[in-house]
């Protein structure tokens, strides 16, 4: 069982770690990788192709929604949106373009803030818990 927490700027890694920290005291592994979709989206999708073992995403935004947008629609692998408080609007933005994804590119999108990365490591586990209790892991 794997959780990837993707960020679109190396800035956002002090912002994760309440998540990270969540999913390492459940004894489950993580990555946290910085891929943006604006500056490197040919490295976000090598990424995306070469996953192994992971079987739910976290993906911070600030400002827009691009990166959880763009990861949803290039795996199946259920995506977990976090906007960040940043910005001029302060993460609404990112916060009405995720829960606002056309049909057929799921995000489940948390609130902003700490409290969203939280509920983010929170419904990763609850997925892993249910995919093990169906053998599909």
């Amino acid at each position: 069982m794997k959780v990837s927490f993707i960020l679109g700027s190396e800035s956002d890694r002090e912002f994760v770690q309440p998540g990270v920290k969540k999913i390492a005291e459940a004894g489950v592994d993580s990555e946290v990788v910085v891929h943006s979709a604006h500056r490197d989206l040919p490295g976000l999708l090598a990424y995306l192709k070469s996953l192994k073992g992971v079987q739910v995403i976290i993906a911070v935004a600030g400002m827009s929604a691009a990166l959880p947008g763009i990861v949803a629609a290039s795996t199946d692998i259920p995506v977990i949106g976090v906007p960040r408080a940043v910005g001029p609007l302060g993460g609404i933005d990112a916060l009405l373009s995720m829960v606002q994804m056309p049909k057929g590119v799921p995000v489940a999108t948390m609130g902003i803030g700490e409290a969203g990365i939280i509920n983010a490591a929170e419904l990763a586990l609850r997925i892993l818990k249910i995919s093990a209790k169906r053998g599909e892991l």
